[in-house]
């Protein structure tokens, strides 16, 4: 029998060498995202405390080795397996056997050789610890929309749905994602734009992942964007602000407290990467890097008149927030030779707006009344080179007895159209009043 001094011995032997191997491996994967996007794939661990990494890359066949120090791992080889099952860039991740002590090797199994990233990320919103992993593809140039020579070319809108992947946005208090409401409305958008002829949109983003600002503006250039509507889901801290809102950049003061309020949160989305706004019924921290594309001075005329137009037509299907065109004033923002706005469609933070941005209906009624300020502004400040600039318009001087519906009727034109093009808050028109008739095609 073992005696009652060699029984602590061993006790406290095995306790040792228990604190030995938690302190050998002190951090742990505590799981795995993975975001496939048309150009690149993100793959997210998220971490126990920061993490201590090295990499390397293998070929014949393609592999990128991930040593994890000090680390293990809670996911099982069949999770990881199954993470990448519909990601076309990474064939098989799985575990293997490290040189280091207490430290876990991940291999990513490639299908090419990718241009990969991989960086640390500190706890931001509602992350701890991350280490990312961004595999690129050779060819990142987008595709050039073609432009036909002449007259006849087609007005292209880009169209960017805010935050996307790791990166869900503001969070509503019955768990709506702010990523996937303004994606639902960027496609209804995108659908309704291209049912205009004359008109062509193009999504920035079409699935479930994040597109950095830079990688944004590079898309729209070569897809030779004339005008990039930015939509997003605002937040407060509190769940009574409601309503839509539309923002431009400019240098000028900031006009509205929210924006000050949005401007001193700035700070936090260095800190970020790709993760802004996760933080539950708080404003949008992604607000100030979407608009870092905005502020070229040549492009805020028309990014005002834009803004104009598009609330005219918000402000017949939804409450507005404010009903003026709103402007932020970063000093850090960079310059773009694209006109922009930003839709703000509603309060995430509020339960009835929540509500409703989840609904199709409703969110159709947002796309046709965004659709609607777009082509207006396009048919009555027509670019030259451009199909709309071909059915401009004519313009009518009201007589006695004529009214918005009979003008409407005369010249196969909807009410709506003529309140939208000619900016009236009403359908009353008087004697002398000279209105604008988009041409009938």
């Amino acid at each position: 029998m073992i005696s009652d001094i060699k029984l602590g011995a061993v006790i406290r032997l095995f306790l040792l060498l228990g604190f030995c191997a938690n302190a050998v491996a002190s951090n742990r994967i505590e799981e795995v995202r993975i975001w496939p996007a048309p150009e690149n794939t993100r793959m997210v661990f998220d971490l126990k405390q920061k993490p201590e990494y090295s990499y390397f890359n293998l070929s014949n066949p393609q592999r990128l080795v991930i040593d994890f120090k000090n680390s293990t791992n809670r996911l099982t080889s069949t999770k990881l397996s199954k993470l990448v099952e519909n990601d076309k860039r990474i064939k098989h991740l799985r575990t293997s056997k490290s040189k280091t002590k207490g430290s876990i090797r991940l291999v990513l199994e490639l299908a090419d050789n990718y241009k990969a990233a991989v960086f640390p990320l500190a706890p931001a919103g509602q992350y701890g610890d991350r280490l990312v992993v961004d595999l690129f593809d050779k060819s990142r140039n987008a595709q050039v929309t073609s432009v036909a020579k002449g007259n006849a070319r087609d007005v292209i809108i880009g169209i960017v749905a805010g935050h996307g992947g790791e990166d869900p946005g503001s969070i509503g208090s019955k768990g709506t994602y702010e990523k996937v409401v303004t994606l639902a409305i960027a496609k209804k958008l995108y659908k309704r734009v291209n049912q205009q002829k004359g008109m062509k949109a193009v999504l920035i983003r079409s699935g479930d992942y994040y597109v950095n600002l830079n990688r944004r503006t590079t898309i729209a250039r070569k897809k030779q964007v004339d005008f990039l509507v930015s939509i997003h889901a605002d937040a407060f801290t509190t769940p009574q602000p409601h309503g839509a809102s539309v923002w431009v950049v400019s240098h000028k003061r900031v006009e509205s407290e929210l924006s000050s309020w949005l401007v001193n949160r700035e700070k936090n989305s260095e800190l970020l990467g790709g993760g802004g706004g996760v933080i539950k019924n708080t404003s949008d921290d992604n607000l100030a890097k979407t608009l870092a594309d905005m502020n070229k001075e040549h492009s805020l005329e028309v990014s005002l008149g834009m803004a104009d137009y598009v609330l005219a037509e918000l402000k017949t299907v939804v409450r507005l927030h404010k009903k003026k065109p709103q402007h932020a004033s970063f000093a850090v923002l960079k310059a773009s030779d694209i006109p922009s706005m930003l839709i703000e469609t509603g309060f995430i933070s509020n339960h009835n707006e929540e509500k409703n941005l989840t609904s199709a209906p409703y969110q159709t009624k947002l796309a046709n009344a965004m659709a609607q300020g777009l082509l207006s502004y396009f048919t009555s400040h027509p670019l030259k080179d451009s199909y709309l600039a071909s059915v401009a318009y004519t313009r009518h001087k009201v007589s006695r007895g004529e009214s918005l519906s009979v003008l409407a009727k005369r010249y196969s034109v909807s009410v709506g159209q003529l309140r939208s093009v000619n900016q009236l808050s009403s359908s009353v028109v008087k004697v002398g009043q000279t209105i604008k008739i988009p041409r009938a095609e």
